[in-house]
């Protein structure tokens, strides 16, 4: 705490707000800080004290709390300008009483610095000075420190209950020209609980970040239900703009480390916070997190300097093609481009990284798509179809980058609502998207079966991803199957040459998953890895009879892939009821032959001259796999 006398000795900076505003003068330009650091006093004081004020503007980043100054009473006093549309101003905007500039955050202080947004005022919260006459500008430095460097006069208020935060947030109080003593409680935010979405969400993005990821993400329910799939991760870093209560569970649980990043070592890294008592308890002198400006943090180079750096931003929509939409509700501005885009071309360029975008695959109680055919008449595209990556809902996870259209299309659709997907699939076959011939399955009875998928290890050390084939897998399984060799192609097709056009391929990978099953096998490669096997079932339900069947890619054969496969679709049909497998198999097929005469069952063969049926029934079942 302090020990001296700091205000006896800053006693000639000490005035009243009445005082203060009246530094303000018509036509003065005033920002106000940011998120829960608003000095609401000032800002109390600012429309109590203004009857000398006229057309005064008010620049402001996101803010909590009241916005007096975005009535219409005020409107000949006051016009307001904000770079991210708050709860507070959003009622203003639609009256036509505020206004929105759209703006990378990391761009906003440059703004401040060349004069293009003069600043006459700035209104800011701080803690009281230290012995060096330093001030913390607490859980708001983002475009604040900025703010108060280039405005003509800095009106802060010193509040005893900021918090102190460290890093690069501090202002001297020589660079102050007046202090106003007024303590209130900081603003705090309750992210609330997430529902099931959610945390489907949640849990599809935790599945993309690895151990010694450095991560960017927010406030809100996203990033709180996100914290309960990440408990298990090891040394995670943070590097992000915002912060929350997730961040404290993290590091109390132990999987933020940040000892694997690499830069900032051994450090959080934020410039902006907003959450609970107990987390501005936590933040207070804490030497582990530091906060700088936006200009720092939010700096797409400093970003892509973290290795495997995760993003997660979310999106109000998401067209087929991949744009993203996530400041406007048609010609209605909502929020803003806030960090977005920083984040995500940072984290594209960072070595090992994944920009993410999330959002709930329908809204308005589940009658709309947030996966749409096109972008609502009027709505901006902040992140480009060409910046994105990865799409998440509560449907799974969509790779875009470096995919041609009809891909994306195909990708989105698969994450959109069940109940959708047909007509997105229309929508796309009248955009000449996707082939006119694209199977539509009955979606509200087509189950993707995520309980399947099944993570193992070949004898080589490989780990292999066993899943249930998607209609996305088109492309990767008509890759798979060219590449081929004839003499695998001859014992899988009984013939010596076979084309692989979309009209067949797509009805190995449009299933019901029920009757006609099929599973994959992938090894680590490129984004979403390589598809190097398939094992698929065909199910007779009134003889409760299936024939199976399955190839393996040339390179990939005599690792016991094979063998994987065969027992893993096998334990899959036992658990749902099929009582008999048979195939047909070519006599040159010894390594076939020889997985199914091993598979553990008593094999009946019958042999017509060209090929063997073999038939087993599924009934002393060996050990299950997985």
């Amino acid at each position: 705490m302090q020990n001296f006398d700091w205000k006896k000795t800053y006693a000639d900076l000490i005035g009243s707000a009445k005082e203060a505003m009246q530094l303000i003068r018509p036509g003065s330009s005033i920002f106000i800080g940011t998120g829960c650091g608003q000095p609401r006093h000032l800002v109390e004081a600012l429309t109590a004290y203004s009857r000398h004020i006229y057309d005064a503007r008010i620049f402001h980043f996101l803010t909590r709390g009241d916005a007096p100054y975005a009535v219409e009473k005020f409107r000949p006093r006051f016009s307001t300008n904000s770079f991210f549309i708050g709860e507070n101003i959003r009622a203003a905007m639609e009256k036509g009483i505020a206004r929105y500039t759209p703006i990378f955050l990391s761009e906003i202080p440059h703004q401040f610095e060349t004069g293009r947004i003069p600043l006459d005022a700035a209104l800011i919260s701080i803690t009281p000075p230290d012995v060096n006459g330093l001030c913390s500008l607490g859980v708001s430095v983002d475009v604040v420190k900025s703010a108060a460097a280039n405005a003509k006069y800095v009106i802060a208020q010193v509040n005893e209950n900021m918090p102190r935060t460290l890093g690069n947030s501090f202002i001297h109080i020589n660079a102050i020209d007046v202090l106003v003593l007024h303590d209130e409680p900081v603003f705090t935010v309750d992210a609330g609980a997430a529902d099931e979405t959610l945390q489907r969400i949640a849990e599809n993005v935790a599945r993309l970040v690895e151990d010694g990821s450095t991560i960017e993400c927010g406030i809100g329910r996203i990033p709180q239900a996100l914290m309960e799939f990440l408990r298990s991760k090891k040394d995670l870093g943070i590097h992000t703009e915002m912060i929350g209560d997730w961040l404290m569970d993290l590091i109390e649980c132990g999987a933020v480390t940040c000892a694997k990043k690499t830069i900032n070592h051994g450090k959080v890294i934020t410039s902006l916070c907003m959450g609970s008592q107990r987390l501005y308890d936590f933040i207070d002198n804490n030497d582990f997190i530091e906060f700088h400006p936006s200009e720092y943090v939010n700096d797409p180079f400093v970003i892509s300097r973290h290795d495997k750096m995760v993003t997660i931003n979310s999106a109000l929509e998401v067209d087929l093609t991949g744009q993203v939409c996530s400041d406007s509700l048609g010609y209605r501005f909502y929020s803003g481009i806030g960090g977005q885009v920083d984040f995500i071309r940072g984290s594209a360029r960072s070595r090992g990284g994944k920009p993410i975008i999330v959002l709930p695959a329908t809204a308005k109680d589940g009658t709309v798509s947030r996966i749409v055919h096109k972008i609502a008449d009027g709505a901006g595209v902040v992140t480009t179809r060409g910046d994105v990556h990865y799409v998440v809902t509560e449907y799974g996870i969509a790779y875009l980058h470096g995919k041609d259209i009809q891909q994306r299309v195909l990708s989105l659709i698969d994450i959109a609502h069940p109940k959708f997907r047909n007509l997105l699939i229309k929508a796309a076959k009248a955009k000449k998207y996707i082939h006119e011939d694209q199977i539509e399955l009955a979606w509200e009875k087509v189950t993707y079966p995520e309980e399947l998928e099944h993570y193992d290890t070949l004898r080589d050390s490989t780990e292999i991803f066993f899943r249930p084939v998607k209609p996305t897998d088109e492309a990767a399984l008509s890759e798979m199957l060219y590449s081929l060799s004839s003499s695998s192609v001859r014992k899988r097709f009984f013939t010596h040459t076979q084309t692989f056009p979309h009209r067949d391929v797509q009805r190995l990978t449009n299933l019901d998953y029920k009757n006609e099953l099929a599973i994959v096998g992938i090894v680590p490669g490129p984004s979403e890895g390589n598809i190097v096997a398939i094992a698929q079932y065909f199910f007779e339900p009134k003889t409760q009879t299936a024939e199976v069947a399955f190839i393996v890619q040339d390179e990939w054969q005599a690792k016991g892939m094979g063998s994987f496969l065969l027992n893993y679709i096998t334990g899959i049909a036992i658990k749902r009821g099929i009582r008999r497998f048979y195939a047909t198999v070519l006599p040159e097929n010894k390594a076939m032959l020889n997985i199914f005469y091993n598979c553990g069952y008593s094999v009946n063969t019958d042999y017509d001259g060209s090929s063997y049926t073999l038939t087993y029934d599924l009934i002393d079942e060996p050990e299950e796999p997985g």
